[in-house]
C-alpha cells in the first residue's frame, strides 16, 4: 500500500481505540487564557539546554488510531495477548499524553495531575526525553507510567525491522537511564501497527497500548472542543489520547484542568493500566 493510500486509509478510520518552563515561562502558560485572547505561550521551535528542538520531535498531522489488528497473524508470537487490566473499583478510565517530554507543556499537566492525585501514562519519543530527564524521574517520583513511543516518531510501516529496532531499543534506554527501569509499555507513532511492531515491542519486553478517545488536541480546535470530546466519551475502560509536545500544547494543558476535575466529580476512577496475561 503506497504511503499517502495509508494516510487515507488510517483517517477514515478514525473511530478511536492518538520557550523553556522558567518563571517567564510558568507566567506566560497561566497568564493565557483562550477566552481572553491574547498572546499564547511560545509555540515549537525553542531549545533545550540550549540546542534546537529536532522538526522530527514534532508532528502536526498524526493519523488517528485504530487499535491493533484484530488477525491472529499480525499479534506477537513471542507472548499471549495481553489482558488490559485497569486497577481501582468503580468507573475508571486511563489519560496518556504523547510525544514528550516538552519543557513548556508537560511540567504543568504533571502538576495538575498531582494537585488531583492522579496517574497517567506517558508515551515518550527518546529524541525529546534524551534532552529532559529530569522530567523522566518527576514522573517516576510521582507514580506516572512512562511507555516508549520510539525515538523519532517515525511511520513504522514504512521501515525496516532494523530501523524499528533501533528506534525501539535506543528510546528504551533512554527511558531506562531517566525514569529507572525500562518501560513496560509502547505505543506505535500514528496509530500505525504492523507484525514487525508488534514482534519487536514483546521481544523488548513491551505490551502495545492503542486508545479509544483521540482528543485531536494536535489540531488546536479548542479548549472546549477538547474538553467535550473527553466528557463525551467517557465511560469505563477508555482510554484517552491527548499530547504534551509535537507543536503548542497551551489547549491540552487548560482542558486537561477543566475536565480532569469534573470526570472525578462524576465518580470516575482516573489510574493506569496493569499487564496480566492468560
Amino acid at each position: 500500500m503506497k504511503k499517502d493510500q495509508l494516510f487515507t486509509r488510517r483517517r477514515a478510520l478514525s473511530v478511536g481505540a492518538a520557550a523553556l518552563v522558567g518563571a517567564a515561562g510558568t507566567a506566560g502558560l497561566f497568564a493565557w487564557d483562550e477566552k481572553a485572547g491574547g498572546a499564547a505561550p511560545p509555540t515549537a521551535g525553542g531549545t533545550a539546554r540550549g540546542l534546537p528542538l529536532k522538526p522530527s520531535a514534532y508532528r502536526l498531522e498524526p493519523l488517528t488510531g485504530y487499535g491493533p489488528p484484530r488477525p491472529e497473524a499480525a499479534r506477537p508470537p513471542v507472548r499471549r495477548e495481553p489482558l488490559l487490566n485497569i486497577s481501582g473499583r468503580g468507573r475508571t478510565m486511563v489519560l496518556t499524553f504523547d510525544d514528550g517530554p516538552d519543557p513548556r507543556y508537560t511540567p504543568h499537566i504533571l502538576d495538575t495531575l498531582a494537585e488531583y492525585g492522579v496517574r497517567a501514562m506517558f508515551f515518550v519519543c527518546g529524541e525529546m526525553a534524551a534532552y529532559h530527564q529530569d522530567l523522566l524521574g518527576r514522573m517516576a517520583d510521582e507514580g506516572h507510567v512512562v511507555g516508549n513511543h520510539t525515538w523519532s516518531h517515525p511511520l513504522l510501516t514504512t521501515l525496516t525491522r532494523r530501523r524499528i529496532r533501533s528506534e525501539m531499543t535506543r528510546t528504551s534506554e533512554v527511558i531506562e537511564e531517566g525514569y529507572g527501569q525500562r518501560p513496560r509499555w509502547f505505543r506505535a507513532p500514528y496509530g500505525a501497527w504492523n507484525r514487525a511492531a508488534f514482534q519487536i515491542g514483546a521481544e523488548l519486553g513491551m505490551d502495545p497500548l492503542a486508545w479509544t478517545i483521540d482528543t485531536r488536541d494536535w489540531t488546536t480546535p479548542g479548549t472546549g472542543s477538547i474538553v467535550d470530546r473527553v466528557e463525551s466519551g467517557a465511560a469505563p475502560g477508555v482510554v484517552v489520547l491527548s499530547h504534551d509536545a509535537g507543536g503548542d500544547r497551551t489547549q491540552s494543558v487548560w482542558a486537561l484542568r477543566r475536565y480532569l476535575p469534573r470526570l472525578i466529580d462524576s465518580g470516575y476512577h482516573i489510574t493506569v493500566p496493569q499487564r496480566q496475561y492468560t
